[in-house]
């Protein structure tokens, strides 16, 4: 059983009896001394896409939902269903936009190492690997001698997910990208 302070983005626990994703986390120090910190969480149930949100103390101990976990790929996107191919007994899953949320940015073809999350036989979430490769489509022209300036603009990527690069990037560069935080980590 995962404490509040190390719940991490993504996991899925029993809220109230319902299993939710963790969606967003955010962490409020207080100013006095002896006050504990607090993790606001924002869930989404993955039954039926209800958003939940609570607040936690670190120490606060929240009951993991027992899951199970398989590994895939995603193999294509049809209107609002992502299809995903699981790589053990090679069946297709599919889930909706609105139950990937922000993770459908990250998803390209072919893209691997993704576990699907299934719930009495039944896929509810995915879990994305740490980064993700993916091609620049559409960014401002490289700038001479921009690699001593820390300076960045904007670059769209092959699934439109829009990220801040360096200035010396050019359209059709691989870049590595964080699926955590959402930022351009390097070349790939």
């Amino acid at each position: 059983m995962p404490r509040a302070s190390e719940l991490k983005k993504g996991q899925v626990v029993d809220i109230n009896g319902q299993p939710c994703q963790a969606k967003q986390i955010d962490v409020k120090s207080p100013s006095s001394r002896g006050a504990q910190t607090l993790y606001k969480v924002r869930f989404s149930n993955v039954r039926n896409g209800q958003k939940v949100e609570g607040s936690y103390s670190g120490d606060i101990m929240l009951k993991e939902v027992d899951l199970l976990r398989r590994r895939a790929s995603f193999l294509y996107r049809e209107g609002d269903m992502f299809t995903f191919m699981d790589s053990e007994d090679y069946s297709q899953h599919t889930l909706s936009a609105d139950q990937l949320d922000e993770q459908k940015d990250y998803l390209v073809d072919g893209l691997e190492e993704i576990m699907l999350l299934i719930i009495e036989g039944q896929l509810v979430a995915i879990e994305l690997p740490p980064t993700v490769t993916m091609e620049v489509v559409d960014t401002a022209p490289a700038i001479k001698g921009a690699t001593a300036a820390g300076r960045t603009k904007t670059a769209t990527l092959t699934s439109g997910l829009e990220i801040q690069v360096p200035e010396y990037l050019t359209t059709g560069e691989k870049v590595k990208v964080n699926t955590v935080t959402g930022k351009f980590m390097s070349r790939a």
